[in-house]
């Protein structure tokens, strides 16, 4: 082999990485986009979008990009209202566990 050969070859895996390593980036900065569209996300275009610009702003965005995605859960949504519920039904359980621990109280008392 000559020297030529050596140099096609070098030149050829160079190329084969930096292909790679373009394809890597834009894969992992689609990322959030196909969350969002796996769960439906009412915004998945502006995820994508906003994923494009992130790749011309270093990466800084990216991060919220996945908490954005992934923020919204299918048939849940943004899981805002039940949080209200969940607090009635806590309030309810502490109060019933507070009348039992109050005649729990008086029956030690009684026997004492």
């Amino acid at each position: 082999m000559g020297d030529r050969t050596l140099d096609y070859i070098a030149l050829g895996i160079l190329i084969f990485v930096v292909l790679t390593i373009i394809y890597a980036i834009i894969y992992i900065h689609d990322i959030p986009y196909k969350m969002a569209k796996k769960r439906e996300h009412p915004h998945q275009d502006a995820i994508h979008t906003a994923g494009w610009v992130s790749l011309i702003l270093m990466h800084t965005i990216w991060p919220f990009l996945w908490i954005w995605a992934s923020l919204y859960k299918p048939g849940v949504g943004w899981n805002m209202n039940n949080t209200s519920k969940n607090d009635n039904e806590n309030k309810k359980e502490i109060d019933s566990l507070n009348k039992r621990v109050d005649e729990l109280e008086k029956l030690l008392a009684k026997e004492s």
